[in-house]
């Protein structure tokens, strides 16, 4: 009983602090060193006799250095890599150069009505290319606002569009889904196609949403629905002058594993390794710029942006694991976990009820804090464990919160993308959240329906 109410003490001021976007790792890992100090105290040993330190305030942070081990040892990596690859594909203008090509096509597009759906879906596909929701709303806002706006959609109505467009696209790229389907004993091919079968009907539903929602609000605001913006708010960094294939590079890492499936299928010996295909495509890529700048030494200037990302990769996100994962073990420790699953295990429904309460308290927080997937990567090791006590597929209740952590961001006042978005033309984020919140409730609500339907149990 004391162990429970300490633990939702703790629980409650590192969720407030989150909210007040302090930096949730630090905060994470705070949190968990209370809890660790507290078990220790309580008479908790946290490792078995002969294997810790030798001192019990040193093993807490022994704690802390295998979390961190075991997480670089498994999908950290990974993340980074990724973070890296994302970074140099923007250091030498790939990423802009992908951006320009998708957006061309729009310009032969005669019916403005077209264009909500199809910004919308052009958008969540760009989000492969640019996986940061921020750093795309900052994109779109400077190449795909102006044009909507020249064939007379509304200010608002770009706004609440481009405002969601990085959200649930299926990626084996994607540091969420790595993450999960480590965590998971999946596949990540495997796990982005439970993703897919889930995330293409909600976003082809909620583009039709988009549709009718933005045109109704543009009839009901009328005037007010277009706002005069200064250009300068708009205005992107000049573009990188680089040849049309450069367009390529930044889906480099995902042709390749998609080659190496099918080879897969063929010679069942070959293993797929996103870390070491996406090596591969920097070095691809890193090869075509000397190329391109007939200069090795220009090219390896750029190519420490790779290393540079991958620092970032580890600060904002394998950091972000580390704490949530040192969270989980602390409570863990304190034999809380144990009362929580005997609780579940014992309900009706179990497997429908689990997945319920971690949605819904996955979308308060991505709402409160405007990033709910902290709480995902808080609690991401917990889920195998409380799956198998409720007799469900670990899969059923972490797809649902992944993919309602990226929703739920856009209907939250302080989530970064909406307040960049609704800066960018001047509006307050409140007139902005009302152009994206019926298709975000409508999306969390498909995307819950749909797993229970179509997930494993």
């Amino acid at each position: 009983m004391v162990e429970s109410l300490l633990v939702l003490v703790v629980l409650g001021i590192v969720g407030y602090f989150i909210i007040k976007n302090y930096n949730p790792a630090l905060i994470l890992i705070s949190g968990a060193l209370i809890l660790l100090v507290a078990s220790v105290v309580m008479g908790h040993a946290l490792y078995p006799a002969g294997e810790g330190t030798g001192i019990a305030f040193f093993d807490i942070f022994l704690k802390l250095k295998d979390t961190i081990i075991g997480q670089l040892s498994s999908a950290g990596l990974v993340i980074m890599i990724l973070f890296g690859y994302s970074g140099y594909m923007n250091a030498i203008g790939a990423n802009q150069k992908a951006v320009n090509f998708l957006v061309k096509p729009m310009t032969k597009i005669k019916s403005k009505h077209l264009f909500v759906p199809i910004v919308f879906l052009l958008g969540n596909l760009m989000s492969l290319v640019v996986p940061s929701a921020s750093s795309l709303a900052i994109i779109l806002m400077a190449i795909l606002y102006p044009l909507l706006q020249g064939i007379g959609i509304s200010s608002l109505t770009a706004a609440g569009v481009i405002a969601m467009t990085a959200t649930i696209m299926p990626t084996p790229l994607g540091a969420d889904n790595v993450i999960a389907a480590e965590t998971l004993n999946y596949d990540v091919l495997d796990y982005v196609l439970w993703h897919a079968r889930v995330s293409i009907p909600v976003l082809l539903i909620l583009a039709v949403v988009h549709y009718f929602w933005q045109k109704y609000c543009d009839r009901k605001e009328g005037a007010a629905a277009f706002v005069q913006v200064d250009e300068k708010k708009l205005a992107a960094k000049e573009e990188i002058q680089v040849p049309s294939y450069y367009a390529i590079l930044p889906l480099l890492p995902l042709i390749l594993i998609v080659v190496v499936g099918i080879i897969g299928m063929f010679q069942a010996d070959i293993k797929m390794d996103i870390f070491v295909l996406t090596f591969i495509s920097f070095f691809i890529s890193l090869i075509i710029e000397s190329l391109r700048r007939k200069s090795f030494k220009m090219a390896h200037e750029t190519s420490t942006e790779m290393f540079k990302g991958m620092g970032q990769g580890f600060s904002q996100v394998v950091m972000l694991v580390v704490g949530g994962s040192l969270f989980t073990t602390a409570i863990q420790q304190l034999g809380v976990i144990d009362m929580l699953m005997s609780s579940v295990e014992n309900s009706q429904s179990a497997g429908v009820l689990t997945t319920l309460i971690f949605s819904g308290a996955t979308a308060l927080f991505g709402v409160l804090s405007g990033g709910g997937l902290a709480m995902f990567y808080a609690v991401i090791e917990l889920i195998p464990n409380i799956a198998e006590r409720a007799g469900i597929d670990g899969i059923l209740i972490a797809l649902p919160m992944q993919m309602i952590a990226n929703l739920a961001r856009t209907i939250s006042p302080v989530a970064a993308v909406v307040m960049i978005v609704s800066s960018s033309i001047g509006v307050s984020p409140m007139k902005l959240l009302k152009r994206t919140s019926v298709p975000t409730i409508i999306g969390i609500i498909l995307v819950v329906v749909l797993s229970l339907i179509i997930l494993p149990y």
